[in-house]
């Protein structure tokens, strides 16, 4: 068929007449579906449900120091939790503190606490008149959701297939020395599936922002979670690299076992250089006596190291991969060619991200949601739930069994070419 552009009016208006009564076929068929959110699957959680016979009354509740997992201490974590985490992320145990079951949580008071008090001994960030962040776009909807909580402004930087243009973010830290922060999801990035290039990684360790309180956001989430084995993205270590360019301060990373483990049970650390690390200490001795070390290690107990950690991702690979290639044989043989919209193909991560024609997204969305499909909203992957081209989806294909999501990725490109063709009678 050709590009949807090249149709007459007349033609489209015949499209539109069949597809209007496809999608009229579609609502009656009762589907009740989600792609909203990159939540595990049940069959996925199942597989790690001997997880939770690693601990029991006669295990030997102690870590590989002595410490008893049950009492009050050891606020940083177990060594042998330090150091699986650490291996996740590519970093030495001594630069990582192992924390509850979520990373957003570190991020959200590692925010706090530089608004309250500070960043190293400057200026707290609520006595300034103008704090910014800088937010890679399509990004992470929690991430903007945090810096806007905090009244933080937001300014947007294009993402490529590199990772964020460097050229714009050197530019800016460079002459405002309000920006003290960018978001960063460098692996498999949420929601286009992108890994930030070793170049990019270097530009980022190499940064001279005016803040010397500016710090880089580096939230690995997706440490692991390859779909393939023989097409592995890897990403340098940014926490080595800045400390190389000496910045070692400049960087906070974090990770957990969310998509691992358990996604309500698992474990997260923050790592970083030692002197960020003695300030996020200071306030964690007023907020907490210690984490879930009992937790801590039932994780070392299950998994053992990096390559129990690697093999059962591998289970999770093998679950997770029909469901994307399910979605893009669909994408492909449907609309490719048709001009209404690209979209990404990542070799890990939880997402695809699609991109409709300008000013089609909340309408595509809409149309979904009315026939049983819910998806992540529109405009959720920029600041505010602005997105200035409305064009920008992110499809979520971890939940749904692979049956389920070649239906719902059939009613979404049935959306998607009922509303470009809308768009594109208005045009004429």
């Amino acid at each position: 068929m050709k590009a949807f552009q090249e149709l007459s009016k007349e033609e489209l208006l015949a499209l539109r007449e069949q597809l209007t009564a496809e999608y009229e076929d579609a609502k009656g068929k009762g589907l009740k579906l989600d792609m909203s959110r990159g939540k595990p699957a049940v069959a996925q959680l199942d597989m790690g449900n001997e997880f939770l016979d690693a601990l029991n009354s006669q295990s030997l509740l102690k870590a590989e120091d002595g410490t008893d997992v049950r009492n009050y201490g050891m606020m940083d974590g177990i060594p042998e939790a330090k150091k699986l985490m650490g291996d996740i992320m590519g970093v030495p145990a001594e630069n990582v503190i192992v924390c509850g079951n979520a990373s957003l949580t570190i991020m959200y008071d590692t925010v706090s606490r530089s608004m309250t008090h500070g960043v190293l001994g400057s200026t707290p960030w609520c006595k300034l008149d103008s704090v910014k962040f800088l937010c890679p776009v399509p990004g992470y909807d929690r991430h903007f959701a945090i810096t806007q909580h905090f009244g933080i402004e937001m300014i947007t930087v294009p993402m490529t297939p590199q990772g964020p243009d460097m050229d714009l973010v050197e530019e800016l830290v460079a002459e405002d020395d309000s920006i003290k922060g960018i978001w960063c999801v460098p692996k498999y990035s949420n929601p286009q599936g992108y890994t930030y290039s070793e170049e990019t990684v270097k530009r980022f360790a190499n940064l001279k922002p005016a803040a010397k309180d500016f710090r880089i956001f580096w939230d690995n989430a997706y440490a692991v979670h390859h779909l393939y084995e023989d097409r592995q993205d890897e990403l340098a270590d940014i926490l080595g690299l800045c400390a190389e360019a000496g910045n070692p301060d400049m960087v906070y990373e974090f990770c957990s076992t969310s998509k691992i483990s358990y996604a309500g049970g698992g474990i997260s650390a923050v790592a970083a250089s030692k002197a960020n690390l003695d300030e996020l200490k200071k306030s964690m001795t007023i907020q907490t006596i210690g984490h879930d070390k009992v937790n801590q290690l039932r994780h070392v107990r299950y998994f053992k190291d990096i390559d129990g950690i690697r093999e059962h991702m591998k289970k999770h690979a093998a679950w997770m991969r029909p469901k994307f290639e399910a979605v893009l044989r669909v994408l492909d043989e449907e609309m490719g060619g048709l001009g209404i919209g690209q979209w990404t193909r990542p070799n890990g991560g939880y997402f695809i991200s699609f991109d409709a024609m300008e000013g089609c997204a909340k309408a595509i969305v809409a149309r979904c949601k009315e026939a049983g499909v819910v998806l992540t909203g529109a405009g959720a992957t920029f600041p505010y739930g602005k997105d200035p081209k409305d064009s920008n989806i992110r499809i979520a294909p971890s939940f749904p069994t692979p049956e389920d999501m070649a239906m719902a990725t059939d009613l979404f490109v049935l959306c998607v070419k009922l509303v470009s063709v809308e768009k594109l009678l208005e045009q004429k």
